[in-house]
């Protein structure tokens, strides 16, 4: 009789601590979720076989802007050189690749005839006053936290879409993420 009292009690502790076991494992496997989830958020990268495409970024535009520039690090973790032919922009008529540059004081812009070499092992930096990607003739204003759709045409990677994130009309090429795309080094 004494034993058949016991056993109730000793069930129910051990079912309850079976029970906060199990909600312990479970909250912990929600956070690890959690934390994958935001890291792919934040890290705000693509891939096109070989080429890794790290943080696509513009600036927001004033309105009646009719022009606009994305920006993007290329690395090639491959070991035959790539190359960036071509781009597209949702919000643009027209994607060129563009390179900015300053000669006896003077700031040049030119289109990049046959896009921009993205050496094997290496990495090719699009920021301001260097390659650009020109966005042009611009359907409406770049808004700050918009996102931007888009593709990237590789000569042997293929085209890979990817999203802009608009930055602030001041924006210099670094974000809330820690990424600092003017330090960045340039496969020019």
């Amino acid at each position: 009789m004494l034993n058949s009292l016991r056993f109730p009690g000793a069930f129910s502790r051990i079912c309850r601590r079976m029970y906060l076991e199990e909600a312990l494992a479970a909250l912990a496997f929600a956070m690890f979720l959690l934390t994958l989830s935001a890291q792919a958020l934040m890290a705000h990268e693509f891939k096109a076989g070989a080429i890794e495409i790290d943080h696509p970024w513009t600036r927001a535009t004033p309105a009646g802007a009719s022009v606009g520039a994305g920006y993007l690090v290329l690395k090639n973790g491959g070991t035959t050189p790539d190359r960036l032919v071509s781009a597209t922009a949702e919000v643009a008529q027209k994607v060129e690749i563009h390179e900015m540059s300053m000669k006896d004081g003077v700031m040049t812009m030119r289109p990049v005839a046959g896009g921009i070499a993205v050496p094997a092992q290496g990495s090719v930096a699009l920021k301001p006053g260097s390659y650009h990607l020109m966005l042009m003739g611009l359907k409406q204003p770049l808004k700050q936290g918009a996102m931007v759709n888009g593709t990237l045409t590789f000569e042997k990677a293929g085209t890979v879409s990817v999203q802009f994130k608009v930055e602030s009309i001041a924006a210099q090429g670094s974000d809330d993420g820690g990424h600092d795309h003017m330090t960045m080094p340039s496969g020019k």
